[in-house]
């Protein structure tokens, strides 16, 4: 039997090369949305991560008419209140923009004391097919926020992202090792047995 691939939801190339990473060793075919490129874009207006995951999840899997992986992450720091939260991507504006968002993030952190920078990486990932979510699963990683930022890994928000427990940001982290420290890894592992019992038929 032809087996659909698994749609993963993303045209970020990083979060794409982490999902292949840790389904390698399922023998499914794994594609983004780049495949896709006349396919709409559901509008995100949910309130919550698990919220917006779930209904681009059901959006990608109907338009697809196959299997459908989505996530929403997002970073959380304390001393915001709980920002950037949802809006995480496109924190400093409409236009995705890591720098700008970085900037924003030290901007609003300046003169706030080291102790009061806590933060986390927050991800929750769904898996869809046309009939609706079949699981949903979460993740989280903590750390704390720097202003100037390290290593060359990662993307988004990752080199000002200091994994205290690591010693490193992020973004100096090997992939291996963010992969299974990871929030989104942390989320998907979540997910195998049922992406397995998906493959299995």
């Amino acid at each position: 039997m032809n087996q659909p691939p698994l749609l993963v939801a993303t045209t970020n190339p990083g979060k794409l090369r982490e999902v292949r990473a840790l389904l390698r060793e399922c023998p499914i075919r794994i594609v983004g949305l780049d495949e896709f490129p006349r396919m709409p874009e559901p509008v995100e207006d949910a309130e919550t991560f698990e919220g917006n995951a779930r209904l681009k999840a059901i959006h990608y899997a109907r338009c697809s008419n196959g299997w459908a992986l989505a996530d929403d992450s997002g970073l959380e720091v304390d001393a915001l209140g709980g920002q950037p939260g949802v809006r995480s991507a496109r924190f400093a504006g409409d236009v995705r923009d890591d720098g700008a968002n970085n900037a924003k993030v030290v901007r609003l952190l300046r003169g706030v004391a080291d102790a009061a920078r806590g933060a986390r990486f927050v991800c929750v990932m769904a898996l869809a097919d046309r009939d609706g979510v079949k699981a949903t699963s979460s993740g989280v990683v903590a750390g704390r926020m720097i202003d100037e930022p390290r290593g060359e890994n990662g993307f988004g928000y990752d080199p000002h992202f200091l994994v205290e427990s690591e010693g490193m940001t992020a973004a100096e982290l090997g992939a291996e090792r963010k992969n299974e420290i990871s929030h989104r890894g942390t989320a998907l592992r979540g997910l195998l047995a049922e992406i397995q019992r998906l493959v299995a038929g």
